[in-house]
């Protein structure tokens, strides 16, 4: 697997991607391609149109043609490949896709989108059915739109856009969380992650089960699991929240978190803290130091629902990124 498949999925719904236009959804609809779920396949499931399948998935053209949908992305960013997933389609996936980006201010209709001039990212490429075809993309412009094109009709079941979160500076409170994976923290490592992936407690919104976390398996030494961000800012945290929701019996015991600066020396934001199971945790903290990273560590193990780590960026920050992708 390419490694920019390990990267946040930027078109995901639940970041809150969507699908603004689509030219045809005769047998499934395109809203299908930016489910966070992984596709599902029931053999004879049959609706009024034939087959059902949990994907984007256009009629037979009887003429030459392509079919195009268009997806905002959830959190606009820098593109660093995409994933065109065919799963279950294996007689009627498109032989090719190619795959554009673009880059709109403010809330574009979708007459706007297809008149507009867009970036190709992805040229005309062979797809295997039943696969998830895989495609680097070198540009380091920030998009908020990407445009999936099939050559000439058939089936796609998601539509993976992997990326770096770029946030427009103009669009935030001057205090938020510099934790959110939707505006440009990242994991950047993790002791363990064998119930749930870490990724998850950088997500928005509330935790809906326990699946939707970050758990570890059961420790049987004396160490301790724990997981490091990369800050979408550097920041002075002054607000740590640690939500244990639907961890009930395992919920870690203590949690601490650390910051530093420059990789090299780590000081505390919130010493070691008892933690409650399926609590939602708030600490207010005053470390009087810039944080570009932090570290959370757990005790000794368990599962955590998410993370946030408010505070003020520095000055000048956001704004360069921004100004350095656009």
């Amino acid at each position: 697997m390419e490694d920019f498949a390990t990267l946040p999925d930027l078109a995901s719904r639940a970041l809150g991607g969507g699908v603004v236009w689509a030219d045809d959804e005769f047998f499934a609809a395109a809203d299908h391609l930016v489910l966070p779920a992984p596709p599902v396949f029931a053999p004879r499931t049959f609706d009024h149109k034939g087959q059902v399948y949990d994907g984007w998935e256009t009629r037979r053209r009887r003429e030459p043609g392509h079919d195009t949908a268009i997806v905002r992305l959830g959190a606009p960013g820098v593109i660093r490949g995409v994933d065109v997933d065919t799963a279950f389609f294996t007689g009627n996936y498109p032989p090719h896709a190619a795959i554009d980006g673009l880059a709109a201010d403010g809330y574009p209709a979708p007459a706007d989108l297809l008149a507009a001039e867009w970036t190709p990212l992805v040229p005309k490429s062979p797809l295997a059915g039943d696969s998830r075809n895989l495609f680097a993309v070198t540009s380091e412009k920030r998009f908020t739109h990407v445009r999936l094109t099939i050559f000439p009709d058939g089936g796609v079941a998601r539509l993976r856009v992997h990326g770096v979160a770029v946030p427009d500076p103009r669009l935030l409170p001057e205090v938020f969380d510099v934790a959110a994976l939707a505006y440009g923290a990242r994991i950047t490592e993790c002791s363990n992650m064998f119930y749930g992936h870490p990724e998850n407690v950088l997500m928005p919104g509330l935790a809906q089960h326990m699946g939707d976390g970050w758990e570890t398996s059961r420790r049987r030494d004396d160490a301790n699991d724990w997981l490091t961000v990369r800050l979408a800012a550097p920041a002075e945290i002054a607000l740590v929240d640690l939500d244990t929701t639907h961890f009930k019996g395992n919920a870690p015991g203590w949690a601490a978190v650390r910051g530093t600066e420059d990789g090299a020396e780590w000081f505390d934001i919130l010493p070691r803290t008892a933690l409650r199971p399926d609590t939602p945790h708030r600490f207010p903290v005053r470390p009087g130091r810039v944080a570009a990273a932090a570290r959370l560590d757990i005790y000794p193990d368990g599962g955590l629902a998410r993370l946030r780590l408010h505070g003020r960026p520095v000055d000048g920050f956001l704004t360069d990124q921004f100004r350095r992708f656009s």
